[in-house]
């Protein structure tokens, strides 16, 4: 590996929430674990995937539900950095992680080493409309969405409306306290949508957005890191196959596909907003206009990062902790036609979208090589303990998913 990191600085996965299947935290323990830099992460109990790994040096037991006072959490991270006893490596794997860490950078820094990104900015591209606000600003296109006050301003555009539409929670953090859908959620007619409207109170926290046909578009990810002046330092682009549930959730499978439109694309957006540390993208491309338009901007790394890995060697992750501990990070291309299953959401995803008259052109016919979410011969305790916790309330959870998109496509 044409690269040596600093394994006196290790990495702490910081994640708040009950959700203890989390794939990503366990590929970037791997990630930094393998290179020898020791590893610690936040679990909410001693038996999950994350804690079983050989790679992690101490799971820090805490469970948190990600609706916490501020305060609160950036002193219990302050404890963990004390028990660690020198400066780590912060890796969020979600929007609370992420945008708690951001804007009590000063408080954190006397601990840790995080990016030096805007501390509103987070906040703001992990809201729906305020990434739509961003977007509109800089020119990048996104699917014409509409942010309602009132019960009247849904009748309004309900009137007008082409459906079916859209609806998602308006910020991110909603999601854990007082989600109005569960997700994102397709509405087929006007009734439908005044039949959910009612449930949403007086300042109902939606949007409202253009839904884009499955028939006509193509599901783009853009995985990157970006130093201190906005200028990537790893930037990589694929092609969603599948997700569950289907067309509004978390990757199932998917392939990497060189796009230099796309990362051109992304490239001048984090430029022009200024942002600083690892991106998630999800955009859908328009076949009707020819358009990439930007749906989700998660200002962290994602679950399926390691997809992505250059030729030398590296991923987000790991571009990440290099440039945080001074390190340069080597250029190389990506390893296009490479694969990601997750394994215990890929096969009822494919018994999905074998009816959805979804396709990926640009996918190829093989894989060259495939990496799967779960499984590693040199750490096959995750697995394990994923299945031993899965295989029961996970068959309900995804039941209780499948339902819910199901309604969703169904109010026609």
């Amino acid at each position: 590996m044409p690269f040596e990191p600093d394994r006196e600085v290790p990495g702490l996965i910081v994640k708040f929430g009950d959700y203890p299947l989390h794939h990503g935290g366990v590929g970037a323990i791997r990630s930094l674990g393998r290179l020898g830099v020791p590893m610690y992460a936040i679990t909410e109990d001693r038996y999950t995937p994350a804690a079983a790994s050989r790679y992690l040096e101490k799971a820090f037991v805490w469970p948190t539900t990600g609706t916490e006072e501020p305060g609160r959490l950036v002193e219990g991270l302050l404890r963990i950095g004390r028990r660690i006893g020198r400066p780590a490596v912060l890796v969020p794997t979600d929007e609370e992680a992420a945008v708690l860490i951001a804007e009590h950078r000063v408080e954190l820094g006397a601990r840790f080493l995080v990016p030096p990104v805007e501390r509103g900015l987070p906040r703001r591209l992990a809201s729906k409309q305020g990434l739509h606000e961003l977007c509109v600003e800089h020119g990048i296109p996104s699917p014409t969405a509409a942010f309602p006050q009132s019960y009247d301003d849904i009748v309004a555009f309900a009137d007008k409306a082409r459906f079916p539409v859209v609806a998602k929670n308006r910020e991110a953090f909603v999601r854990r306290t007082r989600p109005a859908v569960n997700g994102t959620t397709r509405i087929g007619t006007r009734e439908g949508l005044l039949a959910l409207a009612r449930d949403w109170g007086e300042q109902p926290a939606v949007i409202l957005q253009e839904y884009l046909p499955r028939e006509e578009a193509e599901d783009w990810i853009v995985h990157a890191y970006f130093d201190a002046d906005s200028t990537p330092l790893a930037m990589f682009t694929g092609v969603k196959v599948r997700s569950w549930p289907p067309h509004a959730g978390m990757t199932a499978n998917a392939y990497v596909v060189d796009n230099p439109e796309l990362a051109d694309l992304a490239a001048r957006f984090i430029k022009q907003i200024g942002f600083t540390g690892i991106i998630d993208l999800d955009l859908r491309f328009d076949r009707r206009d020819g358009l990439y338009k930007l749906l989700d901007f998660n200002p962290r790394m994602g679950a399926q990062f390691r997809l992505f890995e250059n030729e030398s060697g590296v991923d987000v992750v790991r571009a990440m902790h290099l440039d945080l501990t001074g390190r340069s990070v080597p250029e190389g291309e990506q390893r296009a036609g490479h694969r990601y299953i997750v394994e215990n959401i890929d096969l009822p995803a494919l018994l999905a979208y074998r009816r959805s008259g979804y396709t990926t052109p640009h996918a190829p016919g093989r894989a060259s090589g495939t990496e799967l979410a779960w499984f590693a011969g040199d750490d096959p305790l995750p697995f394990l303990t994923m299945l031993a916790r899965f295989v029961r309330p996970g068959a309900k959870h995804l039941y209780q998913l499948w339902r819910t998109n199901h309604r969703g496509a169904a109010t026609h």
